[in-house]
């Protein structure tokens, strides 16, 4: 739920397209209903979904200035958020956590409170690991609602509230946001893509895609995260789904309306819902490093993933893209990258209790 890159041209794309004051709104004006996934496009800006509101908020920060060495380290993670809140830790539910690579400063979205009563929060940890929170109301915002998000009584076949998952991961890329999450269409898992600085909603594109492990293709199941990527030196987006296949999409298939049909060119292993991945590049070879919620934090090989034919036949556990499991990282439900040497996780330990750390890339 990052900053997703490309490449360096669309890095100075991106730069030369952000201009957040012509279409930010003053204080007062965009207000958050929920504070869930987020990712920063250029210039400190952070992008904000809020599903409640059905809407992706984006808030200039200020926050450009370099913020010095140092790794961050947060114990207690939360139990420090909910002293700053006045409340308890078991109020407190961490939703994501981004780096912002204009600062690097870290960025926490958190509801306070349990239920759709909560109250959605955005926190700022420095690099000395000081916690502030980040008054909203008090800075420059602009908003797009989602012209297809789910309404807000709407329930899937099970019976279970879907709108909190009308936004389930953000990326930014060359002057697009993109939206995953579900919609309201027949075919309900959608990828938007939003022209930034904001003018107007669009209208996502639905994403058909074959699940191994199920043995069928599927329509209903939303991207849970994804990222941004060059295969073939083509730009995709590679997304991973509960339990757990890995698809790619070529980027300029997403377009208001289509319905695409994702490659599946991994089965990672069932019974397992994957949280976040990262792209990085260590000894000249380039990898991908996904936290999941049952299989622990994976490390795939990226080399060539272009080569990998789609997944249409049932799946017993795994297929696909190599990976192998990083023993040493047990119990991680956040992650994102520093620089071209570190990230930042959030690890979970038996007792619940929580604590942000700043981890060498393996």
């Amino acid at each position: 739920m990052k900053l997703r890159i490309l490449a360096a041209t669309a890095i100075a794309g991106a730069i030369a397209a952000i201009g957040l004051s012509a279409a930010a709104a003053p204080g007062g004006e965009t207000k958050l209903q929920s504070a869930g996934a987020l990712a920063f496009a250029p210039n400190g800006v952070l992008l904000i979904g809020d599903s409640a509101a059905g809407q992706v908020v984006a808030l200039e920060t200020g926050d450009t200035a370099k913020a010095g060495a140092g790794k961050v380290e947060i114990a207690d993670l939360s139990g420090k958020i909910a002293a700053l809140l006045g409340t308890t830790a078991d109020q407190i539910a961490l939703n994501d956590v981004v780096v912002n690579p204009a600062s690097g400063s870290v960025y926490i979205s958190v509801a306070r409170g349990l239920g759709p009563q909560a109250a959605p929060v955005i926190l700022k940890a420095d690099r000395a690991g000081k916690l502030t929170e980040v008054k909203v109301e008090t800075l420059k915002r602009s908003s797009v609602a989602l012209s297809d998000a789910p309404a807000p009584d709407a329930k899937n076949a099970r019976g279970q509230a879907i709108r909190q998952e009308a936004i389930t991961d953000l990326g930014y890329v060359n002057g697009q946001v993109l939206v995953a999450g579900l919609s309201n269409e027949e075919f309900s898992s959608s990828m938007r893509t939003i022209a930034y600085p904001f003018s107007s909603g669009a209208k996502g594109a639905s994403i058909e895609m074959y699940h191994g492990a199920h043995g069928q293709y599927e329509t209903a199941a939303p991207v849970r995260t994804f990222m941004t990527y060059d295969v073939g030196g083509k730009p995709n987006v590679l997304a991973a789904y509960t339990c757990t296949p890995l698809v790619k999409i070529p980027v300029e298939q997403f377009k208001a309306g289509a319905k695409i049909k994702a490659t599946t060119i991994a089965e990672l292993g069932n019974r397992n819902r994957p949280l976040d991945m990262i792209a990085y590049k260590k000894d000249g070879r380039d990898f991908i490093l996904m936290a999941n919620s049952a299989r622990g934090v994976m490390k795939l090989d990226a080399a060539k993933l272009e080569t990998y034919q789609h997944i249409a036949t049932p799946i017993a556990d795994k297929a696909g893209v190599p990976y192998e499991t990083i023993a040493d990282l047990q119990g991680v439900t956040q992650l994102d990258k520093v620089d071209d040497m570190s990230a930042v996780i959030v690890v979970a330990a038996a007792d619940k209790s929580t604590s942000l750390k700043t981890i060498a890339l393996p």
